[in-house]
C-alpha cells in the first residue's frame, strides 16, 4: 500500500492511497474456496458449484469489502502517524469508473486541516471583571424573607395591602400557564397592584405586561417566557387568585437565631446580616467568574483571526446526517456552527499553549469537595472519609460524570489563567446591576 499526501493549500489536502492486487488476492481466493464448498446455488449440489460460477457471484463484493477495510485502516493509521489535525472526517472522492479487477486500485480522500494560529490573551485586555457586593437593600430584603419564612401564615378571604396572593398567570395565545406567589409591591405601576384590593379567591385580574415590573426580566420568572421575548412584551395576562394569605413576620430574637444557627454563631441582627453578606458574596464570586470567563471568550473570538476550510466543511456537513443535505442546507448549518467551531479551536489552543490539563487525582479531589458540600447542605457535615470515598468511586465510574466534572475543573483553570494574564477593568456593582450586565444592559 502506498499513501501520499498532496497539499492544495494550508487548509486543504488530498490523500491518495494505492493498493496492489497482491495485498488481498490470497484472502479473496480463500474466501471463494470456502464459499464454493458451502454455497447452495440453484442447479448445483452443495460443494459442487464450479469456481467460475462462485467467482462471478461473490468475487467483486468480496474484493470491495476487503479493499474498503484495508484502505480505511491504512488511512486511519496514516492520519495518526502523521499527527494530522483534521476538521471533520476525510471525504472520499467518488470514482464511478473504478475497475475492481485492476492490478492496482487508487482511492483519493479530501482532508480539511485545522488552521495554524496562536491565541494572544493580551487581546482580551479591557474586559470588565465584576466584583458583586451585597448592598443594604439586598441584605434587608433577605432578612425580611427569613422573617416571612419563619413567620405565621394566616389564611385571608380578601386581598389587602401587604398580603400575599397565590395564583396562576395565563395567556392562552402565548401558551402561558404558570403558578406564582406574588405581593402587591412587585409591580412597577401602583395601579396594577390596586386592581387586587378587595378581590377574593377565584377572582381574575387582567394585567398588561408592558411596564408591569421595574425589570422586564421578572417576566421570565413570573410568566416563564424566554429572555428573547421579555423585552417589549406587550400582551394581556390573566391572574386567577387561588389563595390569599398574610404573614405575621417572625421577630428577630434569640429564638429565631437559634433556629437558623443552632451552633450559636449568630446572635444579633448585625451578625445575621454579616452571615447573609458572606454567603451571598461567595455565590456572587462564582457568577462573576463565569461572566468573566464568557466575556474573555467573546473578546478572543472577536480578536483571534484565522481561516477555516469552509468549502470542505460545507461538503462534509452534507454527509454527516441521517439524510444527505443540499448545498443550501449545508450553508445554513455551517453558519449556525461556525462560531462554536471557532470557540472549540481557540479553547483547544489555549489548553495546549498553557499546558492546561486535568489529572485523575485532581478530578477525585474536586469531586470529593463537591460531595462534602452537598452532604453538608443536608446536615451531614461530619461524613467520614470512607463514606465520601465510596461515593467518589461510584461517580468516577460514570464516563459522563467524569466528562462533566473535567469540564468544570478546566473552566476553573481557565478562569485562573485569565485572571492572571488578562488585563481586566475591575468594577464593583450591586447584584441588581450585575444582572443587568449579564444581559448586556449596562
Amino acid at each position: 500500500m502506498n499513501i501520499r499526501k498532496e497539499h492544495i493549500d494550508a487548509l486543504n489536502a488530498v490523500v491518495k492511497i494505492t493498493i496492489g492486487k497482491y495485498e488481498y488476492t490470497e484472502k479473496i481466493e480463500n474466501f471463494l474456496e470456502v464459499k464454493r464448498k458451502t454455497a447452495t446455488l440453484p442447479g448445483f449440489r452443495k460443494g459442487k458449484t464450479p469456481m467460475d460460477v462462485v467467482r462471478k457471484q461473490f468475487e467483486k463484493p468480496a474484493i470491495i469489502e476487503e479493499v474498503t477495510k484495508l484502505v480505511s485502516k491504512g488511512l486511519s493509521d496514516y492520519i495518526a502517524k502523521e499527527k494530522l489535525d483534521l476538521l471533520g472526517n476525510a471525504l472520499p472522492r467518488v470514482n464511478e469508473n473504478l475497475d475492481w479487477k485492476a492490478d492496482e486500485l487508487t482511492f483519493e480522500y479530501e482532508l480539511g486541516l485545522a488552521p495554524d494560529f496562536t491565541v494572544d490573551l493580551a487581546r482580551a485586555a479591557g474586559v470588565t471583571r465584576y466584583k458583586v457586593i451585597a448592598d443594604d437593600a439586598l441584605l434587608n430584603d433577605q432578612v425580611e424573607r427569613i422573617q416571612k419564612q419563619y413567620g405565621k401564615i394566616i389564611t385571608e378571604t380578601e386581598v389587602k395591602e401587604g398580603f400575599e396572593i397565590n395564583g396562576t398567570f395565563s395567556n392562552e395565545e402565548k401558551g402561558i400557564e404558570n403558578q406564582a406567589l406574588i405581593s402587591l409591591d412587585i409591580f412597577a405601576d401602583a395601579k396594577a397592584g390596586k386592581q387586587f384590593i378587595g378581590k377574593k379567591v377565584g377572582d381574575v385580574v387582567v394585567l398588561k405586561t408592558k411596564g408591569l415590573f421595574n425589570d422586564d426580566h421578572q417576566l421570565m420568572d413570573y410568566l416563564k417566557v424566554a429572555h428573547d421575548e421579555v423585552h417589549g412584551l406587550d400582551i394581556e395576562v390573566n391572574f386567577t387568585i387561588d389563595a390569599i394569605q398574610s404573614i405575621e413576620k417572625a421577630e428577630l430574637n434569640e429564638e429565631l437565631f437559634a433556629k437558623l444557627f443552632p451552633n450559636g454563631e449568630v446572635t444579633t441582627v448585625e451578625g445575621l446580616k454579616e452571615k447573609i453578606k458572606e454567603d451571598a458574596e461567595q455565590q456572587f464570586v462564582q457568577q462573576a467568574d463565569q461572566k468573566f470567563l464568557n466575556d474573555v471568550t467573546e473578546a478572543l473570538l472577536e480578536t483571534t483571526k484565522f481561516d477555516l476550510p469552509e468549502t470542505f466543511l460545507k461538503k462534509w456537513i452534507q454527509t454527516i446526517g441521517e439524510a444527505p443535505l443540499t448545498a443550501e442546507q449545508a450553508e445554513v448549518e455551517f453558519a449556525k456552527s461556525e462560531r462554536g467551531l471557532r470557540y472549540q479551536l481557540i479553547e483547544s489552543k489555549i489548553f495546549i499553549q498553557n499546558n492546561l490539563q486535568v489529572r485523575f487525582e485532581e478530578l477525585k479531589d474536586f469531586t470529593s469537595g463537591l460531595i462534602r458540600q452537598q452532604m453538608a447542605q443536608f446536615g451531614q457535615a461530619n461524613a467520614t472519609d470512607a463514606e465520601v470515598d465510596g461515593i467518589v468511586s461510584r461517580v468516577m465510574s460514570n464516563q459522563e460524570e467524569i466528562k462533566r466534572i473535567s469540564d468544570q475543573v478546566l473552566s476553573l483553570k481557565m478562569i485562573d489563567l485569565y485572571k492572571t494574564n488578562v488585563k481586566a477593568v475591575e468594577k464593583e456593582v450591586n447584584y441588581q446591576d450585575f444582572v443587568k450586565a449579564m444581559y448586556g444592559e449596562m
